[in-house]
């Protein structure tokens, strides 16, 4: 049965600050509206599209996983949710702005960083971030001038997550394939004059702890003109891996390991010249990378498994190899930023909390501030992963709300108005349906799903053509 719903009996609505426009930032804001009848939730985005990750983080390829913004334009639509485009918190509106006039803040910025290799050479010039590759292709405003030197022949790819097989798949997928997706412009005029033939994806450990899915390994069977290959040497298992395999939690683990094997029948030299592949190693660490002027070369140690079953990690066995290479991309994971004046585990790269409350380093609750999404629990799970995780998070803020913890917001003033005085150019959600619409009609003209307005002029002239106003679009 599900719960009833709370009404809130304060004099005015009852008036949330999401910020953050994203998956966890929109799963909140359904959760809430699931539960608060007449509530009054404004999201503050500092981009000027909606949907966070989904949009620039998902592979252009993988459509299908992008139809989630469905669900949010759905929650974006009823009545009470205002979306504030182009707003920033700490350049435009500060915390304490939000705090006066919302009985709660709800932080949904995610995990805005990206993790480096941390190895000496790791600053030399081909030495990548996948992150930032992958933003890069989506079309984020914030990676547009960025430059990736695809003129040598292989690339390596550290890291076993789904993230390092986008970024493979990216460099290796035939650029006629691509050109119908929603890739940006520049990131596919790039590509097709890359000289990228052969990517290795290397991890620290083996084949069974693996982090991607198999249906992102799966793609590789299929993607034309490229072989998949693995080494046999490296296909080998300790008793504690044999274990995770057997285990009722290892199915996704054991497909994996079927495909892998299927991979590893392929001799290498049955390469053609003409083909393109890619090859997953394992056990290998990196150390260092080598290099004049540019790198030239990664140098890594072979690992050796220790622990028990899926606690395993690695440790070096003092044996060395050499894998030149012309581009590193390191797909070690993102990390969180402090937001200003929020209590922030800096090891963790999270906001402190408990069941999404935030508190300081004693535990101490911070009234009417929450926190959802990779933000709160780090860079873990699927896009569907956040609504359990957003759920989590209203439901200790309506336990404090019905518990009286939420006072009456001190300033009345409408935030519109703040932001209006302050000469901030924000755009509301009908705005964005304009931008929404330019974006898809432009792409159709070119074949593609849609063309991404990347820089903020462009966004200005689209405005102006779709609707002949100006930037500014209030509520």
């Amino acid at each position: 049965m599900a719960a009833e719903p709370i009404f809130y009996a304060g004099v005015n609505p009852m008036r949330i600050a999401i910020i953050g426009s994203g998956p966890s930032g929109f799963y909140a804001a359904e959760a809430v509206q699931k539960k608060v009848p007449g509530v009054a939730i404004d999201m503050f985005e500092r981009l000027h599209a909606p949907y966070g990750l989904v949009r620039y983080g998902v592979a252009p390829d993988h459509e299908k996983l992008k139809s989630v913004t469905k669900v949010f334009d759905m929650v974006a639509g009823k009545p009470g949710l205002r979306w504030f485009g182009q707003v920033e918190l700490g350049r435009d509106i500060q915390l304490e702005d939000l705090t006066r006039r919302y009985h709660a803040v709800v932080l949904a910025t995610g995990a805005q960083a990206s993790r480096r290799l941390g190895i000496p050479g790791d600053d030399k010039p081909g030495s990548y971030n996948a992150a930032d590759f992958v933003a890069w292709y989506n079309g984020h405003p914030d990676f547009r001038h960025l430059q990736f030197d695809l003129s040598g022949e292989t690339a390596i790819v550290v890291g076993h997550g789904n993230v390092a097989l986008d970024v493979a798949r990216i460099l290796l997928k035939p650029v006629d394939e691509l050109a119908s997706t929603e890739i940006a412009s520049h990131a596919l005029e790039a590509l097709r004059n890359s000289k990228v033939r052969k990517v290795c994806v290397v991890g620290r450990r083996g084949p069974a702890q693996a982090k991607f899915t198999n249906k992102e390994l799966a793609e590789f069977e299929q993607l034309a003109g490229v072989t998949a290959l693995v080494r046999d040497d490296e296909m080998a298992f300790n008793e504690a891996s044999r274990l995770e395999l057997e285990s009722p939690a290892g199915d996704e683990a054991r497909r994996n390991v079927a495909l892998l094997r299927k991979f590893a029948d392929v001799a290498a030299d049955a390469v053609s010249p003409n083909e393109r592949c890619i090859e997953f190693r394992f056990c290998l660490a990196p150390v260092r990378l080598e290099g004049n002027e540019q790198v030239a070369a990664l140098v890594l140690e072979r690992t050796a498994l220790t622990g028990s079953a899926f606690q395993q990690g690695s440790r070096g066995t003092g044996e060395f190899l050499l894998m030149p290479c012309h581009a590193v991309f390191a797909s070690v994971g993102y990390k969180g930023v402090a937001p200003a004046n929020v209590p922030f585990d800096a090891r963790a790269a999270t906001v402190r909390h408990v069941n999404g409350r935030i508190v300081d380093e004693t535990g101490v609750q911070q009234p009417g501030l929450y926190c959802t999404g990779w933000i709160k629990r780090g860079p873990t799970g699927v896009i569907g992963t956040n609504r359990n995780d957003s759920v989590e998070t209203v439901a200790t803020l309506l336990a404090d709300l019905q518990a009286g913890a939420l006072g009456e917001p001190a300033a009345g003033d409408d935030i519109a108005d703040l932001l209006r005085n302050r000469g901030v150019d924000f755009l509301d959600f009908q705005a964005w349906s304009r931008l929404d619409a330019f974006e898809k009609q432009t792409g159709a003209r070119s074949g593609k799903a849609r063309e991404k307005l990347v820089q903020r002029h462009e966004v200005r002239a689209a405005l102006q053509a779709a609707a002949g106003s100006s930037l500014t679009c209030t509520t």
